[in-house]
């Protein structure tokens, strides 16, 4: 596989764990639905990097690094990178309590999380798929170009 195929990959992926997080927000796994759509955000800014050619990190916030990486990005992605990287930033501090709830307060992750908390993280998600769906747009416009 080339890097934009395992960029697509990784997208496809992050596509993936969004639907996931819908599905099961119907359910009422508020905190299940935070930890896909976090995963989701992960993935989808991982293959944005990848598909300009930049070796990402192999943490889980990539915020940061984005905004560092600002200038390897068409306008149109460059234009939402802080509140992309604010985005990952975010749903990075909800990764663990979303998986293992609060310990030192004997909290699970169902009880820590409401509807209202998914909704506003699957919102941010699907904030995010549709930039990077854009920068895959622009980059399959820009090859064509090329050729």
């Amino acid at each position: 596989m080339n890097q934009k195929e395992i960029a697509q990959d990784f997208f496809n992926q992050a596509t993936l764990r969004f639907t996931t997080a819908q599905k099961v927000l119907e359910k009422d796994a508020f905190a299940y639905s935070i930890r896909q759509a976090q995963e989701a955000v992960e993935l989808a800014l991982k293959s944005a990097l990848m598909l300009v050619g930049i070796d990402f990190p192999k943490w889980h916030d990539i915020g940061e690094f984005l905004v560092h990486a600002r200038e390897k990005f068409p306008e149109e992605f460059k234009k939402n990178v802080t509140t992309l990287a604010s985005i990952s930033e975010k749903l990075n501090a909800l990764r663990e309590p979303a998986m293992y709830g609060d310990e030192t307060q004997k909290i699970g992750p169902s009880s820590l999380f409401k509807q209202s908390d998914a909704e506003e993280v699957l919102t941010d998600t699907k904030f995010t798929l549709q930039c990077v769906s854009l920068l895959f747009k622009a980059f399959e416009n820009s090859r064509k170009k090329e050729m």
